[in-house]
């Protein structure tokens, strides 16, 4: 199944609050038919956070990220070196 990258604004300041998206996201996708939140990515220095869904389509990554009270700048397909690899 494809991944899918969710970018977000996340400021310095609301660091803090990165694991209660994560946990959001977690619960938005198992609520969804064939979505799953695999994990998230902080760059701080330019207040970006990146949560990374498995789900059949970009749609369904977008609709778990809004379940979820994530507001997403851009929805995008991700490859990573370890699905290559399959």
């Amino acid at each position: 199944m494809p991944s899918y990258l969710i970018e977000t604004y996340l400021a310095r300041v609301q660091a803090g609050e990165r694991g209660a998206h994560e946990r959001r996201a977690r619960s938005a996708a198992g609520e969804l038919t064939r979505v799953r939140f695999d994990y998230s990515i902080h760059v701080p220095e330019d207040e970006t956070c990146f949560y990374v869904f498995e789900a059949p389509s970009a749609r369904a990554a977008e609709r778990a990220a809004k379940r979820a009270g994530l507001d997403p700048l851009r929805v995008v397909e991700a490859v990573s070196s370890e699905r290559e690899e399959e």
